[in-house]
């Protein structure tokens, strides 16, 4: 579907620019905060809480908003934050960052054109017929369908927005002290791990021809499987900011049509997705780590062998053999209640460590055997099911009685892979 948002005229590039627009939100983030705290000083605790938690919400929303507009590895950022903010945010702040997920402005066609004419031939460009109007947007960059004259193939161009590369730094200390101001981070933790690896994830994001390259293996290791569709890499019409690929036809998961399916066949397309996971995870110890809906398709079929379309492969994260037995025999001892187990392998994954209390301790092996409620047999109805606010509720406890560590950083990503895949499985 062609995007209706209104389109931005140019992303601020700058170090200069991108700097002044976010410390004028935290500039008026901490008028305003002390300006709140002087107003409640004479009001009682449950009024002073109704007070903060709508200062928060709009502090929060001023933040996401200029995220939006900024976007690159700031609206990233903030994305990722939203994705992991459960374990340490209020959800009034966290729900906030969320709407990043679907304020994405595209930007304008003569700004994209100019990145098109750099980085690709006049002869490849005359070789195509480019639609101006994009099918997609996000933070850090957008697509647009190009048919191959010669051939009457329609491709993609997914291209990546001018500058965005520059300013990582800049933006994710900003958005850090955004959260210190608000006095948002729990005392002690520390969200080094979680910064480092955003920062890490991100640059990968921006690296087209590792993009490619995961493209084309996922492509190898399930051509023999029709259930899934990979796109076919274009290399004479890609560059380090574009990367070109067949256009794969595909509804969304959310669509009418994919919802007027039979729960039959919704079922199927599910149990494929989370085969899907479970072979990257256990049989590869490769991950793609961005589950929301726009990076699948679903290809509804005559025979009643519905296919999913897999998209974008910029965030896949390689598993070192190490942690997977050990993140395996934490997942296995929940299943299986196994107590013991589950504390050995959180204690070498170091969420606990040898000075955390009992209680939280046990608060915690209780939490990890709330995490596999859907696998312990059974049929298990995804749609109706409130595990993910329950967890939310249980983690966010446990990271606010200061002893439970941040946990490792290959376990950030996963997080949001598991989120999502839930996500997907509720909306069919």
């Amino acid at each position: 579907m062609k995007s209706k948002k209104k389109s931005l005229q140019k992303i601020k590039t700058g170090f200069f620019e991108r700097g002044l627009s976010l410390a004028r939100i935290t500039l008026q983030t901490g008028a305003e905060y002390a300006t709140n705290k002087v107003g409640s000083l004479l009001v009682d605790d449950e009024e002073k809480n109704k007070k903060w938690l709508v200062f928060l919400k709009k502090q929060t929303e001023s933040l996401s908003h200029e995220l939006g507009q900024l976007k690159g590895s700031a609206m990233k950022a903030g994305q990722m934050i939203s994705m992991y903010g459960e374990h340490f945010l209020p959800p009034e702040a966290n729900e906030a960052l969320k709407k990043l997920y679907s304020q994405s402005p595209p930007l304008e066609w003569n700004e994209i054109e100019k990145i098109i004419q750099k980085n690709l031939s006049p002869e490849k460009i005359n070789q195509l017929e480019i639609d101006p109007i994009p099918i997609g947007s996000a933070s850090l960059g957008q697509v647009h369908k190009a048919l191959i004259k010669k051939t009457n193939q329609w491709i993609v161009l997914k291209i990546q927005y001018p500058g965005v590369d520059k300013a990582i730094d800049s933006d994710l200390k900003t958005i850090r002290t955004f959260l210190s101001m608000m006095n948002l981070i729990p005392k002690g933790y520390d969200l080094n791990a979680l910064f480092s690896e955003i920062k890490d994830m991100m640059v990968q994001e921006m690296d087209y021809q590792f993009e490619i390259t995961q493209t084309k293996q996922y492509g190898d290791l399930l051509k023999n499987d029709n259930r899934f569709v990979v796109p076919t890499v274009f290399e004479e019409f890609s560059s380090d900011k574009i990367i070109a690929t067949s256009f794969e036809s595909g509804l969304s998961a959310d669509s009418q049509a994919v919802q007027n399916l039979s729960q039959e066949r919704r079922n199927k397309l599910a149990g494929n997705f989370l085969d899907l996971y479970a072979t990257e995870f256990y049989n590869w110890g490769l991950v793609q780590t961005d589950p929301h809906l726009g990076n699948y398709r679903v290809r509804i079929q005559p025979d009643g062998n519905d296919q999913l379309v897999l998209l974008d492969f910029g965030a896949v994260r390689k598993y070192d053999p190490d942690f997977l037995a050990t993140y395996k025999k934490m997942i296995t001892s929940s299943l299986n209640n196994n107590d013991q187990g589950i504390e050995e392998a959180t204690l070498s994954l170091k969420f606990i460590h040898t000075g955390t209390s009992e209680k939280i301790k046990k608060d915690f092996v209780d939490f990890c055997k709330l995490t596999v409620e859907p696998f312990r047999g059974g049929v298990y109805d995804f749609k109706k099911s409130n595990l993910p606010q329950r967890l939310t509720k249980n983690i966010y406890q446990l990271v606010r009685s200061f002893e439970l560590s941040p946990p490792p950083k290959e376990v950030l990503f996963l997080d949001r892979k598991t989120g999502g895949v839930f996500i997907f499985l509720v909306v069919l």
